[in-house]
């Protein structure tokens, strides 16, 4: 007992230095890119973009549409990468609404926890007359969904009828399902409000927020277009490192996923870049050492 008691400063301290370490380490999003298809200069295939995110240190990709789901899941099968979201299109004045290889997909996708991205066009932007309508597709959506084990989130797009955060989290509620939420698009949101208080907007969407995308971009831009909305990270002058502390400080786990369309040039250099500047904004946005002893 006496030996006990003569080393309990020793222990103690040892406990505390570790209860510290574990604190400072925090946590880390899943990170990876999406859109990265379309504007590459070298025009990488599948198997080739799979070995250049492996070597680049991401986790995975994003999958844009609905064609060669199979193709793009054996190409990171085999670079040991994850397939983190398929982005799809919904129209509500359609018929039907949506591409019928969903079903397909989401077979191919079982027990992948994917995540759909929808695009949700078909009525006036933010009209709550078109919810009733939207409900009704987004809950068979979610029937056909829920087996797979994948999630349905509502994506916020620029003259989509789900064109706002705000509209993604009004519906997601009178969905009312489990595997239906929300993401929060950092370029289409700078593009629509012009206010620029997101942390309310994401402590609202919280609750169901599973997925946001993050890029460089300046505060604000008059022009049309996305060339200064959508930048490799690190570029531009809005704050993107303080909207991960304000994430990390509400809670947010989930992944973070890097916008690239337009974004022109070899598209390993961006990526290489915006992955400098994630891991720099990703320490700076670990909760800080707190000295337990004091």
């Amino acid at each position: 007992m006496n030996l006990f008691f003569r080393r309990f400063p020793q222990v103690a301290a040892l406990f505390l230095a570790t209860l510290s370490t574990a604190t400072a380490a925090g946590p880390t999003n899943a990170f990876f890119p999406f859109c990265i298809d379309w504007h590459d200069s070298k025009k990488r295939g599948f198997e080739e973009q799979a070995k250049m995110l492996k070597e680049l240190g991401y986790e995975g990709v994003g999958h844009i549409w609905l064609d060669k789901v199979d193709e793009r899941l054996k190409t990171l099968n085999d670079s040991g990468l994850k397939l983190f979201q398929i982005t799809m299109k919904v129209d509500l004045a359609a018929n039907p609404p949506y591409d019928a290889r969903f079903k397909d997909v989401l077979a191919l996708v079982k027990g992948r926890g994917l995540q759909f991205c929808l695009l949700v066009s078909g009525a006036k932007p933010s009209d709550p007359s078109a919810d009733p309508r939207g409900v009704e597709i987004l809950r068979a959506m979610s029937d056909l969904a829920r087996d797979s084990g994948s999630q349905l989130l509502l994506y916020p797009h620029v003259n989509d009828w789900i064109e706002r955060i705000e509209d993604s989290i009004r519906v997601a509620e009178k969905v009312n399902r489990p595997n239906v939420g929300v993401m929060f698009n950092v370029c289409h949101w700078l593009r629509v409000d012009q206010q620029r208080d997101y942390k309310r907007l994401l402590k609202q969407a919280m609750p169901r927020l599973w997925a946001v995308s993050i890029n460089g971009a300046d505060e604000f831009d008059d022009k049309p277009g996305w060339n200064r909305y959508i930048q490799p990270l690190g570029k531009g002058d809005f704050d993107i490192a303080a909207l991960l502390r304000t994430l990390r400080e509400l809670g947010y786990t989930k992944p973070v996923g890097l916008q690239c369309y337009g974004i022109t040039g070899d598209t390993r250099e961006h990526l290489a870049q915006s992955m400098d500047a994630w891991r720099k904004m990703d320490l700076d946005a670990q909760p800080k050492k707190t000295n337990l002893t004091k």
